[in-house]
């Protein structure tokens, strides 16, 4: 898979991701199905792992088949950085603007599904890695 392929997929997820966010606050998703939240935290964080996948091709991912836990580390560690700061963000709007009580068990959930996205995200990288040459990653 090379990287016009890649940017393809990222863009129709991320609109796929937004028509499903406009249908869930339209219909009252998030209130009325209660795994809702789940899955758009879990495609968010396969989208973001993409994403991330994409910006740093080659030269921040030198990546031999005996290492690959640098590239996953690195990748789950800036989704659970945005994911952390996505549920800071949460926290302030329902307590300082809405005045409403938050549920702290929802977060360490959102950042489970963050992460579990981003697994797979990961996963779908390092299957698409046909050779190493020279530390450069090589897709299919």
């Amino acid at each position: 898979m090379d990287r016009k392929k890649l940017i393809k997929r990222l863009i129709c997820l991320v609109f796929f991701i937004f028509a499903a966010n406009f249908l869930a606050n339209k219909f009252y998703w998030y209130f009325s199905i209660w795994y809702f939240d789940m899955i758009m935290h879990f495609l968010g964080g396969f989208w973001l792992g993409l994403a991330i996948i994409w910006f740093f091709p080659s030269e921040s991912f030198r990546l031999s088949l005996e290492y690959p836990i640098n590239v996953v580390l690195k990748i789950l560690l800036f989704i659970l950085f945005i994911g952390i700061g996505w549920e800071v963000f949460e926290i302030l709007v329902n307590e300082v603007v809405l005045k409403n009580s938050f549920n702290y068990l929802d977060i360490i959930s959102d950042i489970f599904f963050d992460l579990a996205g981003g697994v797979l995200a990961v996963l779908y990288f390092l299957k698409r890695i046909m050779f190493v040459k020279e530390g450069e990653v090589q897709l299919k």
